[in-house]
């Protein structure tokens, strides 16, 4: 039994992979997967090993991975009321009806905690029904251009003190710990790492979880010396033809004034797999210990009630759960779908899971806003060929 990857079987990958960027689908694809000790690391297209991508929501994952950092200095602890660090959200009401008036408010039954944040039950987040029905709590929030409830977009005009207060004007859409939803929460995050360690989100970052992990272009911005290595991403026109949605030198080529933990970083393939191995192996990697092995196994088991994973709508599909900061498999209903994988999904078309039964971590990072179902199935067929090359 080798329990590695069959080398036959990973040009199906290979070939898969391959197809999307010559039929022009995708303009490029960067992979790596390891099992054991085999590795494969590939690119498809016009993109390289150092190839930097906005990797949009793989940024929660590692602003959770802050926020443990944290709870383990006993600096914060889960179930602190959040107010006590962002006193700007202690006052913050509930719309009695999440599409209703925002003047139709009732106080909170509880106040918020650290928990609910990473649990994504804090009460405002993403919610595709409201937003189309055209919910007055989303006019709002685009008004206050806070950018929590769109695409990622790092031309939020406010510094982390200045979102959070604005946010704190906002009512929630639901009690705290009573719905999942979406985004917001890791934005929050973001703003109470860095209150807490007086630091910027970035500078906590690099300290404590970039430089230990040797991923040197992951950032919140690239470097002027770097942009040419930084991809354009593409995105569907009104016409629904693609078309470059940010170049190289655009919106990721300053630092942002707020810095967005829910889906403001750049990195490359093999920084974010290095981040991934290391809440794999039970929080260290590489010689280097981020966070201990308990506090690993807590974020990667699912924290969700029946009811709240019932209520979560589309974005966390089926047959997932949701531990702390990041998506867990609770159900065996596909051959990549194996309990207990975890990781997340990035919407400029990135992908990371781990899977502690089969010792799997595998990335792939493109370049496309995921909005056309083709980048979808690039995804799900990476996810397929994965699992078909696993040599047992």
């Amino acid at each position: 039994m080798s329990n590695g990857l069959s080398p036959s079987r990973l040009d199906t990958l290979r070939r898969v992979m391959h197809g999307y960027v010559e039929r022009g689908q995708v303009p490029g694809i960067a992979i790596h997967v390891r099992r054991g000790g085999d590795d494969i690391d590939e690119t498809f297209g016009g993109v390289q090993r150092d190839t930097i991508f906005r990797i949009s929501s793989l940024t929660k994952p590692i602003t959770a991975a802050a926020v443990m950092v944290l709870i383990e200095e006993c600096r914060i602890a889960l179930d602190d009321p959040v107010a006590t660090y962002l006193p700007e959200l202690g006052a913050t009401t509930v719309l009695r009806e999440p599409g209703g008036s925002l003047d139709d408010t009732e106080p909170l039954a509880r106040p918020i905690t650290v928990r609910d944040l990473l649990t994504y039950t804090y009460g405002f987040g993403l919610d595709i029904p409201l937003m189309m029905g055209g919910a007055a709590i989303f006019a709002r929030e685009r008004e206050l251009h806070l950018g929590a409830l769109g695409p990622p977009d790092p031309s939020v005009p406010h510094t982390p003190d200045e979102w959070i207060a604005l946010l704190g004007t906002l009512p929630l859409m639901s009690q705290p710990g009573e719905r999942w939803r979406y985004g917001t929460s890791a934005s929050v995050l973001g703003v109470l790492v860095a209150r807490v360690a007086g630091q910027s989100l970035e500078q906590f970052f690099a300290e404590r979880i970039f430089g230990p992990l040797g991923m040197r272009d992951t950032g919140f911005s690239v470097p002027a010396g770097s942009l040419a290595r930084f991809t354009p991403v593409w995105g569907l026109d009104a016409s629904g033809t693609s078309a470059i949605a940010d170049p190289a030198d655009g919106l990721w080529s300053a630092p942002p004034a707020f810095p967005d933990g829910a889906a403001g970083l750049v990195s490359t393939v093999d920084d974010y797999a290095a981040f991934g191995e290391m809440l794999l192996r039970h929080g260290e990697h590489g010689g280097a210990r981020i966070l201990g092995r308990t506090t690993v196994e807590a974020m990667i088991t699912d924290q969700l009630t029946a009811d709240q994973r019932a209520n979560a709508g589309p974005i966390l599909g089926p047959g997932l759960g949701w531990g702390l900061g990041l998506s867990v498999v609770r159900d065996r209903i596909g051959p990549a779908f194996v309990p207990g994988r975890f990781g997340w999904d990035g919407g400029f078309g990135s992908t990371w899971y781990a899977d502690p039964e089969n010792d799997v971590s595998a990335v792939l990072m493109m370049n496309h806003r995921l909005d056309a179902p083709v980048h979808w199935n690039v995804l799900a067929d990476f996810w397929t060929a994965v699992y078909q090359a696993l040599d047992d």
